[in-house]
């Protein structure tokens, strides 16, 4: 048997959270997979399914959002990328908020102007975007803010490992660590970008090794370990907090499935082995084999988990489209529109 405290001081209800918190976010991934499948309802004749637009899934990178948002407030604030509905679960976002814009209906938060790439929310210091990198400079700021404000809150940039080549990263970290800004930089290493394997684009085996050209501390956590990525945003967040500055943290994991859906992933050469990686069952086993599982536990979890995202689901489904006439609405400032 596993101590039900482990090595990080995680206790029983913290790691039952932990796997609560990854079971409603392939709930809700699951979800929104099937509804961009399914057939449209009629009179609703955009995009695919019932859902317009791409749709980028974040099913096996569970473990970052629940390591992480655990030791994030509502008050901290969290960027993220074109894959980010992990993180905003995990962040606290209202689930009915986050279908209606991923459903690009009027109840969404952007009121569906945005869609799933584009999800801001001020009620959880959230933000994201599609274009690659662009989430480390607004983590910046805001962690410049809280400085400056002397709140003790920090903000956290997440990233796939792609965008650490990009120039954003580069000019990001080295700032932070010259102003020592309370913001955790964090890379989604999930082996593959679009269709190219890292080690066909990046010239450092781990860019935890970036951080210490910019003086700062760097960790890789392996194995897509909730509880290692748990322990090791802890001390990033503690660092942060008490005014000791930036730190990077890469994670290796796992994208279950494609790129976007629609990908044939012909690219993926260990395509046959990615199920058995999953990392859901596979800390479920852990949780069970340490006696801090149960039968009810898991049941109680998965249903809950359904109930909140049918109901999300079911509420932006009823919500109007927006009117195409007032596709301007919301666009621009109050006044500032001509």
């Amino acid at each position: 048997m596993e101590s039900t405290e482990t090595a990080a001081g995680l206790d029983t209800k913290q790691r039952q959270d932990l796997f609560r918190q990854m079971v409603l976010i392939r709930t809700f991934e699951e979800a929104i997979l099937r509804e961009y499948h399914a057939d449209k309802s009629p009179g609703f004749d955009i995009g695919k399914g019932l859902i317009p637009g791409e749709m980028h899934l974040s099913a096996g990178q569970e473990p970052v959002a629940a390591g992480l948002c655990a030791h994030l407030t509502r008050d901290d604030a969290l960027t993220a990328t074109h894959r980010p509905h992990h993180l905003a679960i995990a962040k606290g976002m209202d689930l009915r908020s986050l279908a209606g814009e991923i459903f690009g209906r009027e109840s969404g938060l952007g009121h569906g102007r945005g869609g799933h790439m584009h999800l801001f929310d001020p009620a959880t210091h959230f933000s994201c975007s599609g274009i690659v990198a662009e989430g480390f400079p607004a983590a910046l700021g805001q962690a410049f803010a809280f400085q400056r404000a002397g709140t003790g809150n920090v903000a956290a940039a997440v990233a796939g490992e792609g965008a650490a080549n990009a120039g954003p990263f580069h000019e990001s970290l080295n700032l932070a660590a010259l102003w020592k800004l309370p913001v955790i930089f964090v890379i989604e290493d999930n082996d593959w970008g679009i269709s190219v394997a890292r080690a066909a684009s990046t010239s450092v085996p781990s860019n935890a090794v970036r951080a210490a050209g910019y003086g700062m501390p760097g960790i890789r956590v392996e194995g897509n370990d909730v509880e290692a990525v748990h322990a090791a945003a802890g001390e990033a967040v503690s660092l942060a907090r008490a005014g000791g500055g930036p730190s990077l943290i890469e994670i290796h994991t796992l994208r279950l499935w494609g790129h976007f859906e629609g990908d044939a992933q012909g690219y993926r050469t260990e395509l046959a082995d990615v199920p058995g990686r999953d990392p859901i069952p596979a800390y479920e086993r852990r949780l069970r084999d340490a006696g801090v599982l149960t039968d009810a536990d898991v049941s109680d979890a998965e249903a809950a988990a359904r109930t909140r995202v049918e109901d999300a689901v079911d509420h932006a489904k009823a919500a109007p489209v927006p009117n195409p006439d007032e596709a301007l609405k919301y666009v621009f400032v109050e006044g500032a529109q001509s």
